[in-house]
């Protein structure tokens, strides 16, 4: 059965239109207005005005269908920060094919899963991971590589039995056509979750609009506004907060390869970037910058509103709480009023929020509990997590309420603080992390009887993992080399941020109900 939001009758608020539509329209009315600032680190920034973007993706979209590419098709970006990476993920939005963005720090065996579990079919990549996906990705019928490795200063080195991405272009007189439907499938980010393995998140067109739509009216972007985007493209906060919302009202969006806190202020006077979305461990690190006389900047968007130890900047900061599975902020602070200082803010409007008990009673004022969003999937949330009907499913409670796995604190007048996280989930300089996942790979290691992970605060990227190991035998019974030996597992099987910074011996851990593992007493032990 059709969702209420496609039944007959029903007036969608993105009839007509999907992401062709929307890029389409800006390059006939603001041809030659810039959209993307591609600014590398060592050569000069490269400028594409909507009308010159909008024939490079068509160009690119004919391409891809000579090359075998077809409607619903995978197609694997695993690509760092460039504008490759958008030509391409545009490309196959186009076409029809679904853009499968995922995250450049995975190991291989992440890799082979996002490849398989998608069903990717063709994969477009950098040299520097060019033999990672060749290796890992066996089912795919070509690998196409971008000619050079976005932020680093040195040559690219050509990899073998691939594609140049440059090869792949074919004319714009000859983009595909196909119905506009705003239901039709669009993109997929792998997010990690609280099982052992990443979701797979499906956002339609419908979903990729309400993200620049609404995104866009959060954060009072205006058509000459330039936003500055440095977080990964291959998330939902750059791809949606920043560049979706950027194209919505017909702006500029400007993209490193990444955060420099060196460059940063040179490219946003250089571009007179007005807006900017960012994290903390970015904040502290421009606090040992020197910073110009003068900028345009009005606004920028974190994680908590007006942080007092970024008050230096002399920028309004506005908090805001969201996930790939929101597209945008179901939490926002205001940005035309005054915010208390450390809160996400409050309830948007477009959603409707929960916030309870374990229990399953209302969380009052000054209390933290658990918070539950709900909106329309497929417009407001994500369409469903791909090929896990089970997890989708698990993910709602009975009232349609998506169960986010965080946890706010309710305070007067409406404003929300963060609370936790669900005790499994970590938080690493901006990536979730399942601690689950990174136990599933330490278990494997021989001489392992368990294992649990838990985070410990770090003053740069929020939280890193810490694993607590019972050998098997006791401690005295481990080789003198077992923690490297678990290091070296993680290395090989999990992306750098997932890796434990510390692996802890100990006999016996600390026990809740049933003999599980009390892993807030394993807190506490790394606090003090």
């Amino acid at each position: 059965m059709p969702h209420p939001i496609e039944a007959p009758g029903v007036v969608s608020p993105f009839a007509g239109m999907d992401v062709p539509w929307l890029l389409r329209l800006h390059a006939e009315t603001r041809r030659d207005h810039p959209f993307i600032v591609w600014a590398p680190f060592e050569a000069p920034a490269r400028i594409w005005s909507y009308g010159e973007f909008h024939d490079r993706v068509g160009a690119l979209a004919a391409g891809l269908a000579a090359r075998g590419i077809k409607p619903g098709d995978a197609v694997l970006i695993h690509l760092d920060n460039c504008a490759e990476f958008l030509l391409s993920w545009f490309a196959c939005v186009e076409l029809g094919a679904l853009a499968v963005t995922t995250n450049t720090r995975s190991a291989a065996a992440e890799i082979e899963y996002f490849a398989g579990h998608c069903g990717a079919v063709a994969a477009i990549t950098q040299p520097a991971y060019a033999d990672l996906v060749a290796t890992n990705c066996k089912n795919l019928r070509w690998i196409a590589v971008i000619s050079h490795d976005p932020g680093s200063p040195l040559p690219a080195q050509k990899a073998a039995k691939t594609d140049s991405f440059e090869s792949l272009f074919g004319h714009s007189a000859d983009r595909p056509r196909r119905p506009t439907d705003p239901f039709a499938p669009c993109s997929v980010q792998y997010t990690s979750g609280t099982t052992s393995r990443p979701k797979a998140v499906l956002w339609t067109h419908a979903n990729a609009l309400w993200g620049a739509k609404i995104n866009a009216a959060h954060q009072t972007l205006r058509a000459d506004d330039v936003h500055l985007a440095y977080l990964p493209l291959f998330h939902t906060n750059a791809l949606a907060y920043s560049m979706l919302a950027s194209l919505w009202v017909g702006g500029t969006c400007v993209v490193q390869p990444r955060f420099s806190a060196s460059r940063f202020w040179k490219v946003a006077t250089e571009q007179r970037c007005t807006w900017n979305s960012t994290i903390a461990f970015c904040l502290k690190a421009l606090l040992e910058q020197e910073r110009p006389a003068s900028h345009q900047f009005r606004m920028w968007g974190t994680a908590v509103s007006e942080p007092p130890p970024f008050a230096s900047f002399g920028v309004k900061t506005i908090g805001w709480w969201g996930m790939t599975e929101t597209i945008t902020h179901g939490i926002i602070a205001e940005a035309d009023q005054p915010n208390t200082p450390m809160t996400i803010g409050r309830a948007a409007p477009e959603y409707s929020l929960r916030v309870i008990g374990d229990d399953g009673a209302p969380t009052q004022v000054g209390d933290t509990g658990n918070l539950l969003i709900k909106g329309v999937p497929g417009l407001s949330l994500f369409k469903e997590y791909l090929h896990n009907e089970q997890a989708t499913r698990d993910s709602f409670d009975e009232d349609g309420y998506f169960i986010t796995g965080d946890r706010v604190t309710l305070l007067q007048h409406g404003a929300i603080k963060f609370g936790d996280r669900a005790k499994d989930m970590l938080k690493v300089g901006g990536e979730n992390v399942a601690a689950s996942e990174i136990e599933q790979v330490v278990i494997t290691v021989p001489g392992v009887r368990e294992a649990a992970v838990v985070a410990k605060k770090h003053p740069m990227l929020d939280e890193v993992p810490v694993v607590f190991v019972i050998p098997q035998g006791g401690v005295a019974a481990a080789p003198p080399d077992f923690a490297d030996r678990i290091s070296a597992a993680c290395a090989s099987a999990l992306a750098d941020f997932k890796r434990p910074r510390e692996v802890r011996l100990v006999d016996d851990m600390p026990r809740s109900t049933l003999e599980k593992v009390a892993k807030a007493e394993l807190r506490k032990m790394l606090a003090d």
